[in-house]
Parts: C-alpha cells; sequence; structure tokens
C-alpha cells in the first residue's frame, strides 16, 4: 500500500480501524467519527435544501418483504437471513416463530412501505424521501477492501415517487444538487453513463423500453452528455452513473439516478390521480456519494489526507507558545468552540516548531499560535497550511475562522 491509500492515512491519522473479528466492518475512532458525522450532516443539509424529507427505516425485516421486491431472488446469495427459530426455545404464544428474517441490503422496499402508508393524492407527488440508510451485505471476504468494500455501510439513498410528467423535473433537480455537491467535495467534474437493461431483469420489454427512453431525455434535458452501458442497469430499471476522477486520475462511480417502474407494482405503490383513478407512481433512486465509507475512502486518497478546513476532523490547533500563556490560550480555545469551530489546544511543554509538527502531522488545516504578545494585544497569530500567516484581533481571528470553517453552501449564503 501507498503512502495515501486510505486504509495507511486512516491509520496515521486515527481515523478508523478493521479486524479479523469484524471482517468487512469498520472501527470509527473519535476522529474518523467525527469526519463521518460532518460529511452526513452536510449531506443532510444539501438533501433537505433540494427538496427531501429524512426517514429512518428498520434494518431487519421479514424475508417475505424481500421475495415480494424481487430483492430476494437477485440478491439471496449476499443478504444476511436467518429463522427466528435459530434464537432458541420461543415464548408460548410467539406467532413468529420459524419466520425468516433478513438484513437490508439497500432501502428502496421500505421507502415504498412509507409511502403506502395512506392514500395519496396526485396534488401531494412529487413525495422525497431521503435516508442514511444502514446496510448489510455478505461480500466475498477476497473482494474486501478497506472502506472501499464492506459488508457493513451506509447509503444516502433517497427516492422519489412522481407521474411520469415529473421525470425530467426531478432528474435535473437532482443533477443540480449533484454538481454542487460534488464542487464543494473538491470534484468540479464528472462523467455520466446510461446503463441499460440487464440480461437479469424484472418488468417486460416495454416498460424497459418507456423507462429507458424517458431517463435518456431526462438527462439530455438536464445537459448531460453521457456514454451508454449495454447491459449494466438495475434489475428493476435503468440507472445513470456518475463517476469522478479523483487527483491520481482514477475514476470512481459515486452518484446514481435509476428510474422504476417496477418496483411500485410488485410493492402496490399507488395514488389516486385527476380522474379519481388508481394509478402506480414512478419511482426514482438516488444517491449522492453511493456509500458513505467509500466516500471518505475516496476523498482520504484525493485529498491525500488534507481534507478542506469544512471536512476536516480537527479545523484548528490552538498552540501555547510557553506555560504563562495557558490561561490566554483557554480563552481562545472558549472562543472559537463558541463559534461552532471544531478546535485542539495543545499546551504541551514543547517547543512551538514541535507543535507545529505534530499538528502537520495530524493534518490538521489551521494552526495558531497564542505567545505573551498575543496576549498582551488581544491578537491570534493565524499559520495556514500553505504557510500563510496573519495575525488578527481576537475577535476577528475568530470570525475569519468561522467563515473558513464552514461548509460552502453556509458561507455562500452570507
Amino acid at each position: 500500500m501507498n503512502d495515501i491509500d486510505h486504509r495507511v492515512l486512516g491509520n496515521k491519522l486515527d481515523l478508523f480501524h478493521q479486524q479479523e473479528e469484524g471482517a468487512g466492518m469498520v472501527f470509527w475512532h473519535p476522529r474518523g467519527w467525527e469526519l463521518y458525522r460532518v460529511l452526513e450532516d452536510y449531506i443532510r443539509a444539501r438533501m433537505r435544501r433540494a427538496g427531501f424529507r429524512e426517514i429512518r427505516t428498520p434494518q431487519l425485516l421479514a424475508r417475505s418483504l424481500w421475495e415480494k421486491s424481487g430483492h430476494w431472488e437477485k440478491f439471496d446469495a449476499a443478504m444476511y437471513s436467518f429463522s427466528e427459530a435459530e434464537r432458541g426455545p420461543v415464548e408460548h404464544g410467539d406467532a413468529e416463530q420459524g419466520r425468516a428474517l433478513c438484513l437490508k441490503p439497500m432501502s428502496c422496499p421500505c421507502h415504498v412501505q412509507v409511502f403506502n402508508q395512506r392514500v395519496r393524492s396526485y396534488r401531494e407527488l412529487p413525495v422525497r424521501y431521503s435516508e442514511f440508510g444502514a446496510c448489510h451485505r455478505d461480500e466475498p471476504s477476497g473482494s474486501l477492501e478497506g472502506l472501499k468494500r464492506t459488508r457493513a455501510f451506509v447509503q444516502d439513498d433517497a427516492h422519489v415517487f412522481c407521474t411520469e410528467a415529473h421525470i425530467e423535473a426531478e432528474v435535473g433537480r437532482f443533477c443540480s444538487l449533484l454538481r454542487a455537491v460534488y464542487a464543494d467535495l473538491g470534484f468540479p467534474g464528472f462523467k455520466v453513463a446510461l446503463a441499460t437493461r440487464p440480461a437479469m431483469r424484472a418488468g417486460d420489454d416495454q416498460t424497459w423500453d418507456r423507462a429507458e427512453e424517458a431517463l435518456a431525455n431526462a438527462a439530455r434535458a438536464a445537459g448531460l452528455e453521457f456514454d451508454v452501458l449495454e447491459g449494466e442497469g438495475a434489475f428493476y430499471g435503468p440507472k445513470l452513473e456518475f463517476h469522478l476522477t479523483d487527483s491520481r486520475e482514477r475514476s470512481w462511480q459515486c452518484g446514481t439516478i435509476q428510474l422504476d417502474f417496477v418496483l411500485p407494482e410488485r410493492l402496490d405503490a399507488e395514488f389516486v390521480n385527476e380522474r379519481n383513478e388508481r394509478e402506480r407512481p414512478v419511482m426514482i433512486h438516488h444517491a449522492v456519494l453511493g456509500s458513505m465509507e467509500r466516500f471518505i475512502a475516496m476523498l482520504l486518497e484525493h485529498h491525500e489526507g488534507w481534507l478542506p478546513a469544512w471536512l476536516a476532523p480537527e479545523q484548528v490547533v490552538v498552540a501555547t507558545i510557553s506555560d504563562a500563556n495557558a490561561a490566554y490560550a483557554q480563552e481562545v480555545m472558549q472562543a472559537l468552540e463558541d463559534a461552532g469551530i471544531r478546535a485542539l489546544l495543545d499546551g504541551r511543554p514543547e517547543r512551538l516548531e514541535k507543535k507545529i509538527v505534530d499538528a502537520r502531522e495530524k493534518q490538521v488545516p489551521i494552526f495558531v499560535a497564542v505567545g505573551s504578545r498575543d496576549e498582551r494585544e488581544r491578537t491570534i497569530s493565524i499559520r495556514l497550511r500553505d504557510g500563510q500567516q496573519s495575525t488578527l484581533a481576537l475577535a476577528a481571528g475568530v470570525e475569519h475562522l468561522r467563515l473558513a470553517a464552514l461548509p460552502p453552501p453556509l458561507r455562500s449564503t452570507l
């Protein structure tokens, strides 16, 4: 493994680890979980602005749901399943004895269940749901690769229930979201592919003709140029794949938009149209990042561990020049934390040069030194990763750092 492999960076920066007792699973350390939550909260805010309502659905469901949706037939070898009878003696009167259960490999059927909880009018559509769905897939041990391929992962799943007339606008809406998110995360461009019907699929050819034509037309209307990947679609519908190129010119498939006429039929989703008749909605599956874990691996390798300040687990290190400045350093720390900045205090009895080196080892993007002159004049001395240095009054410096530490969508509204 090279120095920018995310597994090397994960160990060096104390972000996460994996071990044999949890093969394909991730043990997140405090710094890594901070990064995870910052990214999750950023996507949550972006989805909310795009009109999605967040929901939460179960991880463990009866196998009968997956049989009805068609996922069991397609993915059974990759699904964790067991019978309730395997738990041992069943309490008297337990009507669920022997029922087969599965850990969900994706959230799509669960979102249909939420949609189906009441009769929907055409006036309510589109209905947009999002979820950070905890998923499990029994991947072969030989395919596991750090965060890039895991058995337990979280998908930023989103689904839109709409009419065929809404498809073009909804695809355009999500494409705008993808462009903004990828630019914020350091990926200004992407390539797109339209994946068409696979050999093993649900639905008839007429349904697939309709879905492929609708998705291709919507992609063109959104200004996308795309290659066609014959036979690479999902089993229930065609999809647009968004491929990002990292700093090493490697391609990563991340976002997807999938058009689905099949799952609403299988799971009895319907709404009342303007003629007061029952009609099946179209279901559009969306993901911005795909797997949270895999995208974090990509971010670490793309930025070589030097994440943008708004994403970094610790954004600022506050370091004392001498023990005499400890009280003022604590005041500076408090001001930064009150401003919502993730700061770390280095008050060790070490030389300043040593503290600078250690902060760089942790790849903290902003370094603030506090000395006797700073305390006397109530200033802070700021050093950025690229070597730029400035000295600002405490209040002005905190505000400057607060703006630098904000996620781009919040920064742009100020």
